[in-house]
């Protein structure tokens, strides 16, 4: 059964701009509407219990979509079909009056989302505690910070227990702990059959939460497919081809620095793979003698968060450097990360001390392997015996 459909979608936004008007009687300048389309053709269905991510750049029109589905505003073209009952938390904030306590504000946005005033009360205490702004559930919410917003907003969406929710970077904002709050919520309105619209920068929680992904660029549809290979996709638009980096040129001042790195199998012939042994080749260059330099391997998550680190510290000793250039090389049995494209990070340090540091100067690219559910691939061996009662 279908929860929600978008067919042959166009939705266009009026700007304005400022210009030499033409005609000869308007003398200096005066605003002119521009058009600009902020989504064209957009077409997909989510079934019942389907949990859909969003991805795309700043722009690509990946909030107009929410909008148009809680019914913000309207399309230009195309029709929206929804079926059940709808639940959207879109902007921080939205729906809050500044002037009014987290208690007024949480009858005011439930009643926005449909909730009886019944229900609200009923559900109040589970609200309030699900937020953690119990201290200052009755002060002015122009006092909170946005996360404090974001978290009452989202649970009082949650506590609507809604057959359509549509999310908007609501795990952006918060600890860990309430993430993780957010996270079993969302289970459990999948179990019980809900669905799920979720747009987010962190590609992360795409792969955890959803079913689906779909790929959007400057207002049209690109990809529909399985999140993996749709965040795949995303990043190399992103970041590029993998290769990598040429050695820098030599950079004054610099007491050692790094040139270049590079990631293998072993077999120099094969790929990078989830679960098999990968080496990778950091290349460096001294000025003077450094004792004890510590070289870092940053790789980090396609949401940007450190996934993992390589570093002769875990090791245990610290490398003795002579001037000149060298290499050192660190070699894994097994690679537990699963497959895609991740950003990385190089950094020599000696005594405490930041020698050098290259931000976003490689990618990692790891190719499918061994088969692995989760985040990691954990490497096992198995026995079964029989025991006695």
């Amino acid at each position: 059964m279908i929860d929600l459909a978008l067919d042959r979608v166009y939705k266009k936004y009026k700007l304005r701009r400022k210009g030499n008007w033409p005609k000869r009687w308007y003398r200096g300048l005066v605003e002119r509407p521009v058009e600009m389309w902020a989504l064209q053709d957009v077409s997909f269905e989510v079934k019942q219990g389907e949990a859909l991510g969003i991805v795309g750049h700043n722009g690509a029109g990946k909030t107009t979509i929410l909008k148009l589905l809680s019914s913000i505003t309207v399309p230009t073209r195309g029709q929206i079909t929804i079926r059940g009952r709808l639940a959207a938390l879109i902007e921080v904030g939205s729906g809050f009056h500044p002037e009014l306590t987290g208690r007024e504000n949480v009858f005011l946005h439930g009643a926005m989302l449909g909730m009886r005033r019944s229900e609200i009360a009923r559900k109040m205490d589970s609200i309030v505690d699900f937020s953690g702004v119990e201290k200052y559930i009755d002060e002015p919410v122009k006092r909170y910070s946005s996360g404090m917003y974001v978290r009452l907003g989202f649970s009082v969406a949650a506590h609507l227990e809604p057959d359509i929710v549509l999310l908007d970077e609501v795990l952006a904002v918060g600890d860990v702990a309430f993430q993780t709050k957010c996270l079993d919520r969302i289970s459990t309105l999948r179990k019980n059959g809900g669905t799920i619209v979720f747009v987010s920068h962190d590609l992360a929680s795409i792969y955890r939460i959803c079913d689906r992904a779909i790929l959007l660029d400057r207002g049209r549809m690109l990809m529909d497919g399985a999140p993996r290979a749709v965040v795949d996709t995303y990043q190399s638009m992103t970041f590029g081809d993998p290769e990598p980096p040429a050695e820098s040129q030599p950079r004054a001042g610099k007491a050692a620095e790094c040139l270049s790195v590079g990631f293998c199998a072993p077999d120099p012939a094969d790929a990078v793979r989830t679960g098999y042994p990968m080496v990778a080749h950091l290349r460096y260059r001294a000025t003077t003698t450094i004792a004890n330099a510590i070289f870092r391997i940053s790789i980090y998550w396609p949401s940007g968060y450190l996934c993992a680190q390589l570093s002769n510290e875990s090791s245990g000793f610290g490398a003795n450097l002579e001037p000149g250039h060298g290499e050192i090389t660190f070699e894994c049995p097994v690679l537990p990360i699963q497959p895609g494209l991740y950003r990385v990070d190089l950094a020599i340090e000696s005594g405490g001390r930041e020698l050098d540091s290259r931000l976003h100067c490689a990618t990692l690219c790891v190719e499918a392997g061994k088969s692995a559910m989760g985040d990691f691939y954990i490497e096992n061996v198995c026995s079964v015996r029989r025991c006695s009662r």
